[in-house]
């Protein structure tokens, strides 16, 4: 057998064709998280305009997702990329708020996303109010 590691996941499918979880949040405080895998995703052409329109489409039409629907989410943010560094933070990343993606227009691939990258989805007034005291009231 030969000596050849196994390629990175991250690596092992085209921009065109990605693997990402949105990690959708409605509340941090209680943790309230659930996770929507996309596939196939074309992190060239998708931008993160279209990502929230496919996040909230799945939430309005996909079983399993009644509690989220009357929550509203708004912003998007890098939580990790395959084989990075994950936060302490259960539920999101507290640091790094450039990581925040303000701009509708831009896609994915250029904001570094590749396959198996894991976005956050969530209400930016709570991130905030979050961010300032971050008390987790469920362990």
């Amino acid at each position: 057998m030969a000596d050849q590691e196994d390629p990175l996941t991250n690596l092992t499918k085209p921009l065109t064709s990605a693997t990402i979880t949105v990690r959708i949040i409605k509340s941090f405080e209680y943790r309230t998280e659930r996770s929507l895998v996309l596939h196939d995703v074309n992190l060239e052409q998708v931008t993160v305009g279209r990502l929230k329109k496919m996040a909230q489409e799945a939430i309005l039409t996909k079983p399993g997702w009644k509690p989220y629907r009357t929550a509203v989410f708004d912003t998007l943010k890098l939580y990790t990329k395959a084989h990075g560094a994950k936060t302490t933070n259960l539920i999101i990343n507290l640091d790094h708020d450039e990581w925040i993606m303000n701009d509708d227009e831009q896609t994915l691939a250029s904001l570094g996303l590749e396959n198996e990258s894991e976005v956050s989805f969530f209400n930016r007034e709570a991130y905030e109010q979050f961010k300032r005291n971050p008390e987790v009231k469920w362990t």
